[in-house]
């Protein structure tokens, strides 16, 4: 294993030193890539991350099956070419291998997100100062730079001496030494096949996915599985489907399919619009997006209903648009009376269509006039209960009390996810809500802890403190009998970062008749509902 010492540019001559520029800031060619989906086809295939992280535990196994009269075409790569088996079942499990010597992995991580969102406008600041940069998510979201063109220790070392003598403070070099690899593996008629990457397919294209013997609920997808490598040592499930057939596997488990016709297909609406202009999310990992609440949740064919799909036939082709670019298609559960604007919750450039609206069929309150950004405009609004569409539903109003202790320590448990150096703290001394919006979500909170003050902002709140389900609430301090601190009870409302539509709303909204583009009018203003075309760009 080679020692990486670390370095100085000084007294080199300035010909080497703008060649490691033009290193740095010239794209390294790739190679050709699988064709992506285009606006001109209605029904893209997608490629969907269903089982993440293949491999993190040893133990680890998937469980494929074909439909009863079927089986499993496996295709992979010999020192011969293609191979192919066939199979009714195969289970595929995580081999551990030592290295024939030591390898030592790096990446520079630049920034650490709770939201694409949020990484998303941060890789943009970097991208401007002319750095390449990918985005990754190991865990919570991170900017690295671009693995393909910080390729080398020397720049990888020259990039972080540069940015910190900038003053950048955040980014950071990721070093791991590996002294063993994992390599997926089956076994068929006594062989054992190690491969790194496997496509399966069927005649029928229908395929169960267990991740346990005997599971009670498999998950059976539509298309066909591929199990190839991501950026973190792992593996990733991903299964290419056709896009229509994907928004039936996300609609039920999104919306549910018992809410009125209208709120389904305005759902199905954003599900396509959303999945369509969010193509580049795990582009690191070479596939379009997750299965979960960090993308849109999808579980296939394994449970579809009629009152969904019909919701998706009758919106065929249908997108959400602002000046005929596919918008930002964000929904949520329940906003607690009031939606949010765009940038009370992410940085960058405001979308003029995620804008507040009170959460209510009539005019029950004028934000012009009652701005929520005032603390006791704010508590007489939460105070409300009546008149909103979610009146009476779940977590329209909530309330929670928690300890200091336990808010220290979820706090230093957040800190420590986002490797900030505040962890050290021993006591919290104070909670303070610093700013809030016009729609009265919180943009700033102040903790006063035994090291210093530490400030958390929009969406990172969520993240920080453990009581809270959205950011729209206010605090109170609890005493002890002597009078001291003991903790802060939470009063709030809504569940989920509040922007775009609210589900729970829109079922309301829906009984009175409403239909699914007047529902998508009131909560995406200024939005028009057309078809599909070549003109709007795909991806955000």
């Amino acid at each position: 294993m080679k020692i990486l010492t670390r370095f100085s540019f000084m007294g080199f001559p300035k010909t080497l030193l703008s060649l490691f520029y033009l290193l740095l800031l010239s794209p390294t060619p790739t190679s050709a890539q699988e064709r992506e989906p285009q606006a001109q086809d209605l029904n893209p295939m997608l490629k969907i991350g269903v089982v993440q992280y293949f491999g993190e535990k040893p133990t680890d196994q998937l469980i494929l099956k074909a439909q009863p009269g079927d089986h499993l075409t496996l295709k992979f790569q010999t020192p011969q070419g293609e191979k192919q088996l066939h199979t009714e079942t195969v289970i595929l499990k995580i081999g551990v291998e030592p290295l024939p010597e030591p390898e030592v992995e790096e990446r520079v991580v630049l920034s650490t997100h709770r939201s694409y969102e949020n990484a998303e406008e941060d890789a943009q600041k970097w991208r401007s100062l002319g750095l390449e940069v990918e985005l990754a998510q190991p865990d919570r979201w991170q900017v690295w730079a671009k693995r393909r063109v910080y390729n080398t220790p020397l720049l990888r070392r020259w990039l972080i001496d540069s940015l910190q003598a900038q003053g950048h403070k955040l980014p950071r070099l990721e070093t791991q030494v590996l002294t063993q690899q994992r390599t997926p593996y089956w076994t068929s008629a006594g062989y054992r096949y190690n491969r790194n990457h496997l496509e399966i397919t069927t005649l029928q294209n229908v395929i169960q996915v267990s991740q346990k013997p005997n599971d009670p609920q498999p998950l059976v997808y539509g298309g066909s599985l591929r199990l190839q490598p991501d950026a973190y040592g792992t593996y990733t499930l991903v299964n290419n489907v056709p896009l229509e057939t994907y928004l039936r596997g996300v609609v039920p488990h999104e919306i549910g399919a018992w809410p009125p016709d209208a709120s389904i297909q305005a759902q199905a609406v954003l599900a396509r619009t959303y999945a369509l202009r969010n193509l580049k999310r795990f582009e690191a990992d070479q596939y379009h997006l997750c299965a979960n609440t960090d993308c849109q949740v999808y579980k296939g064919l394994t449970e579809v209903y009629s009152s969904t799909d019909q919701a998706i036939n009758v919106t065929s082709g249908l997108v959400l648009t602002h000046n005929n670019q596919l918008t930002d298609a964000v929904y949520f559960s329940t906003s607690g009376g009031v939606t949010a604007n765009y940038n009370d919750i992410w940085n960058g450039e405001p979308r003029p269509y995620l804008q507040g609206v009170i959460d209510a069929p009539n005019k029950i309150w004028d934000l012009s006039q009652q701005n929520l950004a005032l603390e006791p405009n704010f508590r007489r609004f939460i105070n409300l209960k009546t008149g909103f569409n979610e009146t009476g539903e779940l977590d329209f109003r909530w309330r929670e009390e928690t300890t200091l202790e336990a808010i220290a320590e979820h706090l230093k448990y957040y800190l420590k996810r986002r490797n900030l150096p505040q962890t050290n703290f021993k006591t919290i001394q104070k909670l303070e809500i610093v700013e809030r919006s016009p729609t009265g979500r919180i943009l700033k909170m102040k903790v006063t802890t035994d090291q210093g003050v530490l400030e958390i902002s929009k969406d990172e709140i969520q993240s920080a403190f453990l009581p809270p389900i959205s950011t729209l609430f206010y605090i109170d301090p609890v005493f002890n009998p002597n009078k001291t601190l003991k903790g802060y009870v939470f009063v709030g409302g809504g569940f989920g970062h509040g922007v775009g539509m609210s589900q729970t709303g829109s079922y309301h909204l829906a009984k009175l008749g409403w239909s699914s583009e007047q529902i998508l009018s009131f909560y995406f203003p200024g939005t028009q509902l057309k078809p599909l075309n070549f003109s709007m760009p795909l991806g955000n």
